[in-house]
C-alpha cells in the first residue's frame, strides 16, 4: 500500500492513515500500535506532518490576493499590479482669523504662518485633545496693520520631518519613513545638494510612468511592512536620479484618521514670525479667535484588507483610464474622492433621448447627503487625467428614493408583555434593517419577503402581518417663478383605481388659488399612462374633493414618470431649509430598487407599525367571528398624511415668467428617460365631482426637474 497525498490538516486522521500503512506491512500485522513505543513514533510522524502540510496550506494561500490573509501579503501582491493602498487620511477644517500687527515694533510688512500646528480643540475632544497642522508656510501682506488669514485649510495631526543622505556606498539604503499612521497625500518632499544646503527642490508625487523623463523631479511611494512608507526616485531613465551626497527632507503628517472628523471649535496654536533687517520677530499677541468655516471631516482609516482585495483588480482592469461606468465606480472611491460612501455612473447612451459624450455621476459622501460645488469641480478636475477626450462627466446631487411601510400586525396577547413592547421590538428591527449595507447604496433592492420575515421574528408572540408599502420622492421647488416639474421613481407605478387618486402628495399653494391644493392622477384606458390633476379638500380626511384644475401635467405608470406642465408655485412643504411637495405611489412590485442616481432608503419615521391582538390565536375568538381584516390593497385617504399642517403660508411675491432648467435623469424597469420641455394633459374620463375651476396664470418654457 502506498501512502495517499494527505489533503487533510486533521492530526488523528493523519496519524490514522500513518497507522494503516504500517498495518499493511507484512512486518507490521501483529503489532500493537497503541501499547508500544511505536506510538510515541507515530505522533512524531503525524505532527510533523501536521505542522508541514499546515504551513504549505498557509503559504499556498498567501501567494493569490484573494485568498491572503496577512495585511503586507495583500500590500505587495497589489504592489505587483500598480495598486497603492489608500493610506490614512486626516481630517481637513478651514478656519479664518485675523492678527492685530499695530502695537508690534518694528512693524511688519508680512507676517508667516510657520508650518506645523496651528490650531488645537478648544477643550477635550473625544477624550483627546487634537492637534491641526499645515505642510507649508502661508505669508500673508499686512493691510493697516492687520494680517487676515482668511479661509486656511488645517489638517489634523502631527507634523513630522525625516532626512536621509543618498549614498552609493550604502547599497541597502532606503528611504523609510519610520512612522504609522501617515497621510500620503500629504507628504511633501524637497532634496538638497548636500548637508551643508539651505534651499532644496521640490518633488512632486507619481504613480505612474506616463509623462516622464530623465529630468523630472519625481518621487514614488510604497507601502512596505507595518503599514509604513518607503520613498524611492528615479534611475536617470524614468525620473531624475539622485546624486552622491543629495540629502533628501520629507515633510508629512501622523494622523488619527477619522477621529478628527466633525470638530468646529479650536483655538490657536501656530507660530507666527516676520522677517526685518534679516532678523526674525515671532508674534505671540493680537490674534483674534478662530472662526471655522468648514468643520473638520474625511478623515479616514488605512484601507482594509479586504477593501485592498476588492479594488486592486479593479484599479489593475481600468488601467488607469475611464472608459466603462465600472472603471469610473472603482477610480473615483480609490484616487479621486476617498470618502465615497456609495456611487452610481450611467453614460448618455442610456438615456431617452440619448445624450452621447456625457458621463453621469452620482456620489454620496461618507459625511452629509450633497457634495459642495467645491468638491464636485475638483472631481471633475481630477477625472480629467483619467476621461477619454470628449467625455464630459456630469456629477449630479443625490436623489432619495423614500420606501415607506404601513403594518398590522398581529399578535398572541398570551406570548406578549403588552402591545408596546410587541411595536417596540418590530421598531428597533426595522430600523436596523433600514441602516443595513444592504439598503444603503446605489443599486439597492428592498426586499419584501425578507423586511416581512423581519417582522415575524422580532418577538416571539408575533403571528402575522400585513404590510403594504409606498414609494416616496421629494419634489423640489423652484418658488414664485413658472416652471416645468419632471421626477422619477425608476419604477413601475401599480394603478390600484381607474377612477384616480393613486398618486398622493402634499399640500402646496399656486399663483391665484387661495385654498391649498393637492395633485393627483386619472388613468387612461390603456393603463399605461394618465393625466394629473389640481384638487382641494374641504378638510383633510374628506372624501369630496373638488378639481381645481384639469390636465396640469402627466403621467407614465410603466415608467415612473411625473410630469408637470408650467406652474407657479408659491409655497409647499419646507424640508432642511428647502420647499417641497412630497408625491406618494404605490409599486408595481413589492421589490423596490434604486436604480441609476436613486439613494433607496427606508423610511422609518414616515413609516406606521399597528399591532392587533390575533383573538384566534390567543383563544379570545377561536370560531374567528369576530377577527379583524386587514385589507392589503387600500387606496386609503386622497392626500398625504399631514395635509394642510404641512405647508407653510404663501409669501407672494413678483412672478417671475423665468423657469428654472434642470434636467431630472430617471429609468424604468426596461429603460432610462431624461425628460425635458413641456408636456400636455392627455384626455381621460373625467373624475367626479365636476369640476370648479379657478384662474390662474400660464407661463411657458423651461423645467425644473427632481427632487431628493
Amino acid at each position: 500500500m502506498s501512502l495517499v497525498n494527505f489533503a487533510n490538516l486533521d492530526f488523528d486522521q493523519v496519524k490514522t492513515t500513518l497507522k494503516e500503512y504500517l498495518q499493511s506491512n507484512s512486518n507490521f500485522t501483529d503489532y500493537n500500535f497503541e501499547g508500544s513505543n511505536l506510538s510515541t513514533v507515530l505522533d512524531v510522524l503525524a505532527y510533523n506532518t501536521y505542522i508541514t502540510s499546515y504551513n504549505a496550506n498557509m503559504v499556498a494561500n498567501e501567494v493569490f490576493i484573494d485568498s491572503a490573509t496577512l495585511r503586507e501579503n495583500v500590500v505587495a501582491l497589489a504592489r505587483n499590479i500598480g495598486y497603492l493602498p489608500r493610506s490614512r487620511t486626516a481630517a481637513r477644517a478651514t478656519v479664518t482669523f485675523f492678527v492685530d500687527c499695530s502695537n508690534i515694533t518694528p512693524a511688519p510688512s508680512n507676517l508667516t504662518l510657520n508650518k506645523g500646528p496651528v490650531a488645537a480643540t478648544s477643550s477635550a475632544f473625544g477624550n483627546s485633545s487634537l492637534v491641526f497642522s499645515i505642510c507649508e508656510d502661508i505669508t500673508v501682506p499686512v493691510k493697516d496693520g492687520i494680517a487676515r488669514f482668511n479661509n486656511i485649510s488645517i489638517y489634523e495631526g502631527t507634523l513630522l520631518t525625516s532626512e536621509f543622505t543618498n549614498s552609493a556606498a550604502n547599497p541597502n539604503l532606503r528611504f523609510i519613513l519610520p512612522n504609522t499612521g501617515i497621510d500620503t497625500s500629504l507628504i511633501k518632499v524637497r532634496v538638497k545638494n548636500n548637508s551643508f544646503s539651505t534651499a532644496g527642490v521640490k518633488y512632486s508625487s507619481q504613480d505612474s510612468l506616463f509623462d516622464i523623463t530623465s529630468l523630472s523631479k519625481v518621487f514614488f511611494l510604497q507601502e512596505i511592512e507595518d503599514e509604513r512608507y518607503e520613498i524611492f526616485f528615479g534611475d536617470g531613465i524614468f525620473g531624475h536620479k539622485l546624486d552622491e551626497g543629495n540629502v533628501v527632507e520629507v515633510d508629512y503628517i501622523v494622523s488619527s484618521g477619522d477621529g478628527g472628523n466633525a470638530v468646529r471649535n479650536f483655538q490657536f496654536a501656530g507660530k507666527l514670525t516676520y522677517t526685518r533687517n534679516a532678523t526674525e520677530y515671532t508674534v505671540s499677541s493680537g490674534v483674534s479667535l478662530l472662526t471655522t468655516g468648514l468643520p473638520a471631516s474625511g478623515g479616514e482609516q488605512i484601507e482594509s484588507v479586504d477593501s485592498i482585495k476588492k479594488f486592486a483588480p479593479r484599479i489593475y482592469a481600468s488601467q488607469n483610464r475611464a472608459l466603462t461606468s465600472n472603471d469610473y465606480e472603482t477610480l473615483i472611491p480609490t484616487k479621486i474622492y476617498p470618502e465615497t460612501e456609495s456611487i452610481s455612473v450611467f453614460g448618455g447612451e442610456d438615456l431617452v433621448p440619448p445624450q452621447y459624450g456625457k458621463v453621469f455621476i452620482s456620489i454620496k459622501p461618507r459625511t452629509g447627503d450633497f457634495l459642495p460645488n467645491l468638491i464636485k469641480e475638483n472631481i471633475r478636475l481630477r477625472l480629467k487625467k483619467y476621461a477619454v477626450a470628449g467625455i464630459v462627466p456630469e456629477i449630479l446631487d443625490l436623489k432619495y428614493l423614500y420606501i415607506e411601510v404601513d403594518s398590522k400586525i398581529y399578535y398572541n396577547s398570551n406570548l406578549a408583555p403588552s402591545s408596546a413592547d410587541v411595536s417596540s421590538s418590530v421598531q428597533s428591527n426595522a430600523t436596523k434593517y433600514s441602516e443595513s449595507s444592504e439598503l444603503n447604496k446605489y443599486g439597492a433592492r428592498f426586499k419584501y419577503s425578507k423586511f416581512l420575515n423581519i417582522i415575524d421574528q422580532s418577538q416571539e408572540g408575533i403571528t402575522s402581518n400585513i404590510t403594504t408599502i409606498k414609494m416616496r420622492r421629494d419634489l423640489r421647488i423652484a418658488l414664485n417663478s413658472f416652471a416645468e416639474y419632471a421626477i422619477g421613481y425608476g419604477n413601475q407605478f401599480h394603478i390600484k383605481s381607474m377612477n384616480g387618486y393613486n398618486i398622493k402628495s402634499s399640500a402646496f399653494f399656486v399663483s391665484g388659488i387661495s385654498e391649498p391644493l393637492y395633485v393627483t392622477d386619472i388613468p387612461n384606458t390603456d393603463r399605461e399612462t394618465g393625466s394629473l390633476f389640481f384638487f382641494t379638500l374641504p378638510s383633510i380626511n374628506s372624501t369630496s374633493p373638488v378639481i381645481v384644475r384639469r390636465n396640469v401635467g402627466t403621467i407614465d405608470y410603466i415608467k415612473g414618470i411625473i410630469t408637470l406642465n408650467p406652474v407657479n408655485i408659491v409655497s409647499g412643504k419646507i424640508k432642511d431649509g428647502q420647499t417641497i411637495i412630497e408625491l406618494e405611489a404605490s409599486p408595481h412590485s413589492n421589490d423596490v430598487i434604486g436604480l441609476q442616481d436613486l439613494y433607496l432608503q427606508l423610511d422609518i419615521s414616515n413609516s406606521n407599525f399597528e399591532t392587533v391582538i390575533d383573538e384566534v390565536s390567543s383563544g379570545l375568538d377561536p370560531s374567528a367571528s369576530n377577527y379583524i381584516v386587514s385589507s392589503s390593497y387600500g387606496n386609503g385617504m386622497l392626500v398625504r398624511a399631514g395635509g394642510r399642517s404641512d405647508v407653510s403660508s404663501p409669501v407672494i411675491t413678483t412672478t417671475t415668467t423665468t423657469a428654472t432648467s434642470e434636467i431630472s435623469y430617471v429609468q424604468s424597469s426596461s429603460t432610462s428617460t431624461t425628460t425635458t420641455g413641456s408636456s400636455s394633459g392627455s384626455s381621460s374620463p373625467s373624475p367626479s365631482p365636476s369640476p370648479s375651476p379657478s384662474g390662474g396664470s400660464s407661463g411657458g418654457g423651461g423645467g425644473y426637474g427632481g427632487g431628493y
